[in-house]
């Protein structure tokens, strides 16, 4: 599909959900391919390989214990940590100037900075277990956690136009926000977000605290989903590595075209979110915009169901620092339920490490521009949860204790 065959919005959205309806799924694969028998028969894109290989590569069944991924902190890492801290409040700067020079870890710097290289060269994730977040006021915390993954990812990535460089993730359902519309992120919820990508390079979360009951992390290897996609269905393949119509939600414009996939320079890119294609909650698709198509639908349906197929769960622990290669892995969240006594609250960094990184395709590198553009004297770092905003009134939410629990 060329973009002058992308749909018009005569065209009704087919009959498809922020969350994947397995039922229909398979339905809709089996009438496709009714209609057409020739379809598992049709080439890969021009480039794209039969099958990629390496470390990145890897389904959930291959890991037998968290030891894999878990790196634990010593104490001479945790005194350089307290000693980083001291230092950095001691220069009077604001925390945008937070980085390997102003916040110095003698052995540990050169520990994570080899952790990044897993990130780019390797299984594409680990977690560093444990920050004492108890023994810090919850500034402390952003300068800490700032300070450690400025040597996983030497560029910090804006996450909202205000300039926010940290982002509270933690459900906001009940807050006064959310009663002024901005029901339209699974991340202020506590229901389940299906698999996706951010933008930008690297994710980071931190654990403030972990909620009363569910709130899995997966992830899941999309070079191992390309694979079996593509021995199986290369046609979806196709259709993931062409324009799809990106809804804004009231943004400048409207809508873009971008692919889903990308092969770019020896590396398998995926970069989507499944609620800018269906909508999430209140915030609908927009009824002005191109619809996607029944492949793409199916499409998309087939990069859940093999995602969760080849998942490995992560247990996050109150304190861990979580990170991945957020264009080289998907990663989903099972919903969760709060209680007064255990409140579920992540902080979140986007990061790119600029020594390491991959190439960024064309159709993507006006967003990477964009969001790692932001100066340090104009990084914000709001240390109570609040939500997104497009433009620049975030709407603050009501405070909470300064000390992390």
């Amino acid at each position: 599909m060329t973009l002058s065959q992308v749909p018009t919005t005569a065209e009704a959205q087919p009959d498809i959900s922020y969350h994947p309806d397995e039922a229909k799924w398979r339905a809709r694969t089996a009438r496709r391919l009714a209609e057409n028998p020739a379809l598992p028969s049709q080439p890969l894109p021009e480039g794209f390989p039969a099958k990629l290989e390496g470390p990145i590569v890897w389904k959930g069944s291959d890991f037998t214990s968290e030891d894999q991924w878990v790196v634990r902190l010593t104490d001479v890492h945790l005194q350089e940590i307290d000693d980083g801290l001291r230092h950095f409040k001691s220069l009077n700067k604001p925390l945008g100037h937070i980085n390997r020079e102003t916040y110095p870890l003698p052995t540990l710097g050169a520990v994570l900075f080899d952790l990044a290289k897993e990130l780019y060269s390797g299984r594409g994730f680990f977690v560093l277990r444990t920050i004492p977040v108890e023994k810090y006021n919850r500034e402390e915390i952003a300068i800490i956690y700032t300070g450690i993954s400025a040597y996983v990812g030497s560029a910090r990535g804006k996450q909202d136009v205000t300039g926010a460089v940290i982002a509270h993730i933690k459900d906001l359902s009940m807050s006064h926000a959310h009663e002024k519309g901005h029901k339209g992120n699974t991340a202020y919820t506590t229901d389940k977000q299906v698999f996706h990508t951010d933008v930008g390079d690297l994710i980071a979360l931190i654990c403030l605290s972990t909620s009363e009951e569910g709130g899995t992390s997966r992830l899941c290897s999309g070079p191992s989903v390309y694979n079996e996609i593509a021995a199986t269905r290369p046609d979806l393949i196709k259709v993931l590595a062409e324009p799809w119509p990106l809804d804004s939600f009231g943004g400048k414009p409207g809508y873009t075209f971008k692919p889903l996939v990308y092969w770019e320079d020896g590396h398998m890119i995926i970069q989507y979110t499944r609620r800018l294609l269906t909508g999430y909650g209140e915030q609908t698709r927009s009824p002005h915009i191109p619809a996607i198509t029944e492949a793409q639908a199916e499409a998309l349906d087939t990069l859940q169901f093999v995602a969760e197929k080849l998942s490995v769960a992560l247990n996050f622990q109150k304190g861990d620092v979580q990170y991945i290669n957020s264009i080289g892995l998907l990663h989903a969240r099972d919903g969760f339920r709060d209680s007064p006594e255990k409140t579920r609250h992540l902080i979140r960094l986007w990061l790119r490490n600029d020594e390491l990184a991959w190439k960024t395709p064309a159709p993507l590198q006006p967003n990477w521009t964009k969001l790692y553009s932001v100066a340090p004297d104009n990084q914000r770092f709001p240390l109570e949860p609040e939500v997104r905003k497009k433009d620049n009134n975030p709407i603050p939410l009501p405070p909470t204790p300064n000390v992390a629990t």
